[in-house]
């Protein structure tokens, strides 16, 4: 049983291993993520596999990402100014954010990380995929790739149950995950997996379960994301017809902690709750308070006296 945090060494309370503290440890520097809009589609936004896209997406995921009418340089430069209002210097880490960023000709992925990594004061990469959009070819490409930088391939997986994913339209399996994983573990190459939190139909358990998959792999991070509603979306008819409720504070704040004791104590959190758009934000509402949940995180911990990985393994 564990007994003593292995967290207390990082600063801001928090009982878990941040993504902050990781790339500053790596990196001797506040690491900045550059999200970026490469504008690709999806299979299931394109009628290869499905149509409509994911029933909780707008227009493809990565809202806060750059303009797709700009080039990779154009919006890197962009996004950083904005991010500089907020952190004044640093390194970066252009993020390869809306829809599915590998999927397209290799020749154009290739295009599009070299653009990025010729950039000022870059020290990585992240590209954000489906596990079902990963060939051969662009496996054996991204383990180049990871030679060369620190990479990170994300992973939107959002639940181990394949009935939710048929409800949410995601078109893909968890075989379909387990598949694109392996190409890349096979590979060495850094894996981080998104979860979402509050899907329609899924319990608690449900919840702490995909959590508990993910611990049985070899993760260098993961999202834990809460399920925003959205105007304009298949979802958002779907919660005005009241077929689901969304999660309260106190559920999200429970399940995250019981999460968070669950993974293993080094795996990177990347991320315990998302970012709404105001304007476009149906429910939960109480999520625009992104720093009330967070600290709401941090408190229940410390109220639990836990941290990450205290009942990793099963130890209770």
């Amino acid at each position: 049983m564990n007994t003593e945090n292995p967290f207390s060494h990082i600063g801001g309370g928090k009982r878990y291993y941040t993504q902050n503290y990781m790339l500053r440890e790596k990196f001797g520097c506040k690491v900045i993520k550059i999200s970026l809009n490469a504008g690709m589609t999806c299979p299931n936004l394109d009628g290869t596999k499905g149509t409509g896209g994911c029933t909780y997406c707008s227009s493809g995921s990565g809202d806060f990402a750059g303009c797709p009418a700009q080039s990779v340089t154009e919006q890197f430069y962009a996004v950083k100014k904005l991010m500089n209002e907020k952190w004044s210097e640093g390194k970066y880490i252009p993020y390869f954010q809306a829809n599915t960023n590998t999927y397209a000709p290799l020749e154009k992925i290739r295009s599009m990380t070299a653009k990025a990594l010729s950039l000022p004061d870059v020290c990585g990469i992240a590209i954000s995929t489906r596990p079902d959009c990963i060939s051969e070819e662009t496996a054996d490409y991204l383990a180049e790739l990871s030679r060369k930088t620190y990479l990170t391939v994300e992973l939107g997986l959002q639940t181990v149950y394949d009935e939710t994913a048929a409800k949410i339209n995601r078109c893909h399996t968890y075989a379909d995950f387990l598949a694109g994983y392996k190409l890349l573990h096979d590979r060495n190459i850094n894996i981080c997996v998104h979860l979402i939190n509050g899907l329609p139909g899924e319990t608690h358990e449900m919840m702490l379960e995909s959590v508990r998959k993910m611990s049985e792999l070899k993760l260098h991070s993961i999202k834990l994301h809460l399920l925003h509603i959205i105007k304009g979306t298949v979802m958002a008819e779907q919660y005005e017809n009241g077929e689901f409720e969304a999660m309260t504070p106190e559920d999200y704040v429970n399940t995250v902690c019981d999460q968070l004791e669950l993974l293993p104590p080094d795996v990177c959190i990347q991320r315990l709750t998302g970012d709404g758009n105001r304007e476009t934000l149906i429910a939960p509402l109480w999520s625009l308070k992104k720093f009330v949940v967070m600290n709401e995180i941090d408190k229940e911990l410390r109220r639990r006296n836990s941290w990450q990985g205290k009942k990793y393994g099963g130890q209770i």
